[in-house]
């Protein structure tokens, strides 16, 4: 898709408009086309219809429901890029629309999966091996930000050529294998495994200096999918782990601006979220990219370990 894609998107003139408030050398990547999520969502459309094909045809349609509920993500990144395009300032959709949108979406999702029987009120705790019962409403408030605040943790991690696509890889991997390892689960390990094939294939023309930018259509798209999966898996809690990276991009974000309030002006770090801190620190972006990747990568395993012994197999 790429090498059809990047040409097309040039002559669109697609091009990303830079943040003022990030890093200066930034300001060299203006003009990079934006809204290259397109390749890999694609991609991963199509492994799910091919290799899913047989387990649609017995009636199992996880996979589409995932894609589905991602993409509807993806499509409220694709108008928040298209703004951005057509105005060219780095401002799109308002917050307040983006998350009345992705409110939307995440309580629509839900509804599906509780109407599929693919998600219980049994919140599962890993390592513990132990369901905790909580009434649906309160699950379901509970899991509706879930989804939103993975959504946008995911988005806010795409801030460097390659990050998001490689903390991402070990994410699908995880699933891919979870679905390997119990019985019941295959479709949703196609649509995994077609996540981790479509971003390798992404990285070819994301990784450092990126030929093109996956935008919100691509995080959003991500955002959701990771989401998705955590739930239609019934085991939202693992997020915590295979998602660290989202989190602490989050939570740099969060202390940056309630530290700056609190003290009238001062920065817990140089630039927020963390991996512009680490940029000024020095750290080249592939450097960064390998580190991040590294850590999500730990949390992968960490958050296999807490849940091998969910099912016997």
């Amino acid at each position: 898709m790429g090498k059809f894609l990047v040409p097309w998107l040039r002559k669109l003139k697609a091009g990303q408009e830079i943040r003022e408030d990030g890093p200066t050398w930034h300001n060299a990547k203006a003009g990079t086309p934006t809204m290259g999520g397109l390749m890999f969502i694609a991609g991963i459309l199509a492994a799910c219809l091919i290799v899913g094909w047989s387990g649609m045809l017995r009636g199992d349609f996880k996979q589409l429901y995932i894609f589905g509920f991602a993409a509807i993500f993806g499509a409220i990144g694709f108008l928040d890029d298209f703004e951005k395009v057509i105005h060219h300032r780095n401002l799109g959709l308002t917050s307040i629309q983006k998350f009345v949108l992705q409110l939307a979406a995440a309580v629509a999702f839900l509804t599906l999966m509780r109407y599929e029987g693919m998600l219980t009120p049994n919140l599962y705790i890993p390592f513990c091996n132990t369901h905790v019962i909580i009434s649906w409403p309160v699950y379901m408030v509970f899991a509706a930000f879930v989804i939103v605040g993975t959504v946008n943790a995911v988005n806010i991690t795409d801030g460097i050529d390659g990050l998001a696509a490689s903390v991402t890889v070990p994410v699908g991997l995880f699933f891919a294998l979870a679905a390997a390892w119990w019985q019941g689960y295959e479709q949703l390990g196609v649509y995994a495994g077609a996540l981790v094939g479509g971003l390798l294939g992404f990285l070819l023309y994301n990784f450092h200096p990126a030929k093109v930018f996956m935008g919100d259509t691509g995080s959003l798209f991500l955002g959701g999918t990771v989401a998705a999966l955590a739930f239609a898996y019934d085991m939202p809690l693992i997020l915590i782990p295979v998602g660290i990276v989202y989190i602490c991009e989050t939570m740099s974000d969060i202390l940056q601006v309630g530290y700056f309030k609190l003290t009238h002006g001062k920065r817990l770090f140089k630039m927020a979220p963390l991996h512009h801190h680490f940029e000024l620190c020095g750290w080249s972006e592939v450097k960064l990219v390998a580190v991040f990747a590294s850590v999500s990568a730990l949390g992968c395993i960490i958050a296999a370990l807490g849940v091998l012994d969910r099912y016997r197999v």
